[in-house]
């Protein structure tokens, strides 16, 4: 199966921040501990195993063990779970929301980059143990994020009402969305095959962090993948000290505002509360803020004195949620972890937190940036060759790619830089008349220049604008592949579900295994697999 590349810089897909950070760029380069290499894991398991208590391992175990019970698990994945009582073993983390049916593409492709990351891990270290981690985001409140998927561009959506924690929501209602979805897929044992799938995972678990959890173990059993909810009483416990810090003292407020100085150049991804903690129930998700000398719990009538909100921390540790900023922190504190994958807003926002988890102790995890991948059919690209399109032209933006293949199939040079050239040498020698006769005659010089410039650069758009319409058929062929490849103008990863391959193109599971063998996660490239 052939493979094409695009460097994630050269994509046009990711923002400044990250294409610097790819770059190692010197002025990125005091954000993050080491860069993504397989000599750097070396220094970061060494420092990890210094800094992670053998105690935190034995409750991880144990939490993670409860947390799988009714499930049926691979031996891989039992295997992983004894492997992380031992001190030799580390994580490779990447974590998603728990978007229906896995919502858009790139969910697989992170843990692909996870599972493919712990391999070639344990081939050059094999003295030491790599255990893949899906982190579910069960804590967190977007319902309207994850209440959908795309199925052959219709919107698959379950209606219900969320306020709390969207891992601690029941299944109720998805029956009728299951209907409508097994009508879209049709007849075929893909689409029973999927069928099974979404009925298993949730309409035989009463909640969607249990669905979810089914559903990423079914697909990735076989790489012994391991699935961590942290809404999870004794993993909270670990949690507590940290917990404490920032309700008394706010360091993750003053620590990444620091940082945030230091990124001004760059668009901010996310700023930090006074408090980076929520306060949860079943269906109760609201920050906490002081005010007033007193813990109130916002858009509620909860309010906590310090030494009553400090008491509630010490026994419903579970009450306790970090945000955005925290949970990072949170991860790091449970895990023996030494990455963590993500999308390049991902990777920014944990470009912040560098000097907070300084000031907390806890080793700062190498950050990748996951797999992005293209899928393209055979017959689109033989479509593409036909029209003399590359890859690279493909990822530019609509405008771009519609001039750069006007000015290529045109029979005239639609490029008056020779001519602009030209001009501007003539006007020097008047320029040189002018200073050595009136010099108030310069500006009238200056103003001629402009609008003889400004003339050719109007010939120059009528002229391309008239080779798109006589062009129109051939430019229409390129967009509307374009638009196929990327639909809506967004990069299809972050569009389509995984389900429409597997019921037109791929047979069961087919599509994981050519994921897997053809994502490298450390060549920091889009890949285009073509089928």
């Amino acid at each position: 199966m052939p493979n094409d590349c695009i460097t994630y810089q050269n994509s046009g897909y990711f923002i400044p921040l990250i294409v610097d950070y790819l770059d190692q760029k010197s002025n990125v380069k005091p954000l993050y501990n080491r860069f993504p290499s397989i000599e750097n894991f070396k220094f970061q398991f060494e420092e990890k195993k210094n800094n992670f208590p053998v105690e935190n391992r034995k409750i991880l175990v144990e939490a993670l063990k409860k947390q799988y019970n009714n499930f049926q698990i691979s031996e891989k994945t039992l295997n992983n779970l004894e492997l992380l009582s031992l001190t030799n073993t580390f994580t490779i983390t990447t974590g998603h929301q728990l978007n229906l049916l896995t919502g858009p593409l790139y969910f697989i492709y992170k843990i692909i980059s996870v599972i493919n990351l712990t391999k070639e891990l344990k081939a050059a270290y094999p003295e030491q143990n790599f255990v893949p981690i899906y982190w579910m985001a069960t804590e967190d409140h977007d319902f309207e994020e994850i209440n959908y998927f795309l199925f052959k561009g219709n919107k698959m959506e379950w209606k219900k009402e969320s306020k709390g924690p969207v891992g601690r929501i029941d299944t109720s209602g998805l029956e009728e969305l299951f209907e409508s979805f097994s009508k879209e897929l049709g007849l075929g044992n893909n689409a029973n095959y999927l069928k099974d799938l979404f009925k298993k995972s949730y309409l035989e678990h009463t909640n969607l962090a249990d669905a979810t959890r089914y559903l990423a173990n079914e697909l990735f059993k076989n790489e012994g993948l391991v699935i961590l909810d942290g809404d999870d009483l004794e993993l909270k416990k670990l949690f507590i000290p940290f917990a404490k810090n920032e309700l008394l003292q706010q360091t993750s407020y003053n620590k990444v505002s620091e940082t945030i100085e230091q990124l001004k150049p760059y668009a901010i991804q996310v700023n930090p509360r006074e408090i980076n903690l929520f306060y949860i129930q079943d269906n109760l998700r609201e920050r906490i803020v002081f005010e007033n000398g007193n813990y109130k719990i916002n858009n509620t009538s909860l309010s906590f004195s310090e030494s009553e909100i400090l008491t509630e921390l010490e026994n419903n540790p579970k009450n306790f949620s970090p945000n955005v900023i925290l949970r990072p922190l949170y991860q790091e504190v449970i895990l023996p972890n030494l990455c963590y994958i993500g999308g390049g807003g991902e990777i920014a926002y944990w470009l912040e937190l560098k000097s907070m988890f300084e000031v907390n102790n806890i080793v700062f995890p190498v950050l990748l940036v996951r797999n992005s991948v293209l899928i393209a059919t055979e017959k689109q690209v033989s479509k593409l060759d036909k029209l003399q399109v590359n890859w690279n032209e493909i990822f530019q933006s609509e405008k771009k790619l519609v001039e750069l293949k006007t000015k290529e199939y045109s029979q005239f040079t639609i490029d008056f830089s020779e001519q602009k050239e030209v001009l501007k040498n003539q006007f020097i020698a008047l320029y040189e008349i002018a200073s050595k006769t009136d010099k108030s005659f310069l500006g009238a010089v200056a103003a001629q220049e402009r609008k003889q410039i400004k003339g050719l650069n109007n010939l120059e758009k009528r002229l391309l604008k008239a080779e798109k319409r006589n062009l129109s058929e051939k430019i229409n062929r390129i967009l509307e592949i374009k638009a196929d490849l990327f639909p809506k103008g967004i990069l299809q990863e972050r569009v389509l579900n995984f389900s429409e391959f597997y019921n037109d193109i791929y047979s069961y599971n087919s599509l994981i295994t050519t994921l897997l063998e053809s994502l490298n996660p450390l060549n920091q490239s889009f890949t285009i697999i073509i089928v």
